[in-house]
């Protein structure tokens, strides 16, 4: 009787040849989408060949990574998809009955790191309420926006070591939240960053309509 390795192995090659894929090619796009957690296709040549395999055998993945409960996210417009470990609360994704992790598929964001995201988010709306976002998905923020936003919103401040600082930055943007030239031009003031449409993922309708409600609900709030 066969192991169940084999079987395995043989019900892949079979579903990967169907899309004239390798288990070489499969594994390479695998281990970068859990190491990295997201493929995005503008971040790289590597990631865009990656992405584009992803959608040409993208049942493969899922019936794959199904098995861990793994829950995948694809956004066809922006061209990325993400993965979250079993258990995740997701927004606009229905949660999995599946234990919850809590290590690994990356570290967690810092509490310092997730203010920051939750303002990235309300920039990147009013962006996008005022048309400022281009064919990318993409928002232009200069840093002192940024800074000025911590403030009021959470009563926070970016880290004044710039140390602290780029690794900040570099985490968020190794999350592919956002993107910015050289780590250099982070010591200047007049240095912009671009949130990346990923962010919308990050942050739920909840929690950015308790910090930027929209028209129609603040409208509703001063007739009451």
């Amino acid at each position: 009787m066969p192991s169940v390795s084999a079987l395995i192995h043989t019900t892949l090659d079979d579903a990967l040849a169907l899309h004239n894929i390798s288990v070489h090619e499969f594994s390479e796009l695998i281990i970068r989408l859990l190491d990295y957690g997201m493929i995005n296709r503008d971040e790289s040549q590597i990631e865009s060949i990656l992405y584009d395999r992803y959608v040409q055998c993208a049942d493969v993945v899922e019936d794959y990574l199904s098995i861990m409960h793994v829950l995948i996210q694809h956004d066809r417009k922006f061209c990325f998809v993400r993965v979250y470990p079993p258990g995740a609360i997701v927004p606009g994704m229905q949660s999995q009955d599946a234990p919850a992790f809590s290590h690994g598929f990356r570290t967690k964001p810092s509490q310092q790191e997730i203010g920051v995201i939750i303002v990235l988010r309300v920039e990147y709306e009013k962006a996008l309420r005022e048309g400022q976002v281009d064919d990318k998905g993409c928002v232009m923020l200069p840093l002192e926006s940024l800074s000025i936003a911590l403030k009021n919103l959470l009563k926070r401040t970016l880290p004044e070591n710039q140390s602290e600082r780029k690794t900040l930055f570099r985490h968020l943007r190794q999350l592919r939240l956002i993107t910015f030239n050289s780590e250099s031009e982070l010591d200047l003031e007049d240095s912009w960053l671009s949130i990346q449409p990923a962010i919308t993922r990050f942050v739920s309708d909840e929690v950015l309509s308790q910090l930027y409600p929209r028209e129609d609900e603040t409208t509703g709030l001063e007739s009451q």
